[in-house]
């Protein structure tokens, strides 16, 4: 009974979470990515003591799994965001 409960909340977040970020003006993309990329960093710090806590072979195996995966959400987060911001540069002085 715990996983349909887990199951309807995932698919209740999902449903919500799509409603609100279509609902962002396009001006906001990339202050909304940068508060996102925040959240991405707790998540990693989440995953780093999960795979701390990890006691045998398959709990370490998901916990590292976790910290590959949130970094690289993170990471990629910033990368997308520095490309974003640098389209709002001024190319004045550039030669």
């Amino acid at each position: 009974m715990d996983g349909f409960i887990a199951l309807y909340i995932f698919m209740l977040a999902a449903f919500t979470g799509y409603e609100v970020i279509s609902k962002v003006p396009v001006i906001l993309h990339t202050p909304l990515m940068s508060g996102s990329n925040f959240v991405h960093g707790i998540v990693l710090v989440g995953a780093m003591v999960v795979l701390g806590q990890a006691e045998d072979g398959m709990e370490q195996l998901v916990g590292f799994i976790a910290v590959v995966l949130a970094a690289g959400n993170a990471v990629g987060g910033y990368v997308v965001t520095e490309r974003m911001l640098d389209m709002f540069k001024s190319s004045k002085g550039e030669k």
